[in-house]
Order: C-alpha cells, then structure tokens, then sequence
C-alpha cells in the first residue's frame, strides 16, 4: 500500500479485537516516528507504548477514549517543550502521524485521542515534568462492528470539497481544479 492508499484508508477505530500487535509491525510504526522530520532535527519527542492491561484501562477514563481499555497498544506522544517551546507540538504531531499512517499500512486501525487529564497521564506513566503529553494513539487490529452513532455522525460530517479548503496564491482565490494548474 502506498502513502496515499493509507491516507485514504485511515479510520478512526474505536473497537479492537484482543489480538496482540506483532513485534515487527509495532518496530515499523515506532520507526516511522523516528523518521519523522523535525524542526532543527532536534527530535523533540518521547513516545510510551502502554500494552498493560491495568494501565490502559486507567488511560480510557477520558469522556470520549473508553475504547482505550480494548486496544491492544496505546501510543502516548509527548514533546520536550523545554528543548524546542515554540515547535515540540509540531514535531510531535508530525511524528505521530507517520505513526498513524504507518499502522495502517500494516492492516492496523488506530484513532487519535485528545481526551485526557495530561497531569494524570503524566502522573501515571511517570512522565518528566519538561514533556508535554500531545496525544494518545490507540492501536490494534480492528473489530467490525456497527456503530450506528458513527455511521449518523460520519453521514452527516462529509469531508469537505478541496474548492472549500483551499485558495490558490491568496486566500480569496478559490482553487478549482479545472482552473488551476
């Protein structure tokens, strides 16, 4: 699967089957993280693989990450705010979704998790003070099942046309594809 492939793949999974991630597909991801570009190649970043079950379920209390409990791996990006202030955030970021996308090119789901208490998570997984904790990444093998309110909210959120976010040269230019080169 090429890059695009799994950038049109990408889901966000909020159910995983129990099966373990093999060591040689959880190395590729973290690799990808590692190759990730960064701001002055300061590389800014510290990731924890959490696969303790107690763990896991302590990181799924957030309102909209209990599937955390269920996933096999969950990934904690967090960036040296003191090495880099103003782009720990960006470099972060970026390596994550190398991660991200690097999962699914391995026939893993993953979804993105914003919903944290980061003094608690901190406190948790034993966290220095001088990193901020950016994301959590849930990471498994995906279960199918129907998700009605997904589906709902999925139907009513379509993707947004390229005319709507992009301009060409200056913002009030809208890009067209027919017009632009």
């Amino acid at each position: 699967m090429n890059v695009f492939e799994a950038i049109q793949k990408r889901l966000s999974v909020r159910s995983y089957l129990s099966n373990q991630v093999p060591s040689e597909k959880l190395d590729k991801i973290l690799e990808a993280a590692r190759l990730s570009p960064s701001s002055g190649n300061k590389q800014t970043w510290h990731f924890i693989v959490v696969t303790d079950q107690k763990k896991r379920k302590k990181l799924s209390l957030g309102r909209y990450s209990k599937f955390l409990a269920e996933s096999p791996v969950v990934l904690v990006g967090c960036g040296d705010a003191e090495a880099s202030p103003k782009w720990y955030i960006v470099n972060t970021t970026i390596a994550l979704q190398n991660m991200v996308l690097t999962a699914t090119s391995e026939g893993l789901g993953t979804c993105w998790i914003g919903s944290f208490n980061e003094k608690y998570v901190k406190k948790l997984l034993k966290i220095p003070e001088r990193f901020k904790v950016i994301a959590l990444v849930a990471l498994g093998y995906r279960r199918e099942k129907v998700d009605l309110e997904s589906k709902i909210l999925h139907s009513l959120r379509e993707t947004k046309k390229l005319e709507k976010i992009i301009s060409f040269e200056e913002f009030t230019n809208s890009y067209s594809k027919e017009k632009n080169p």
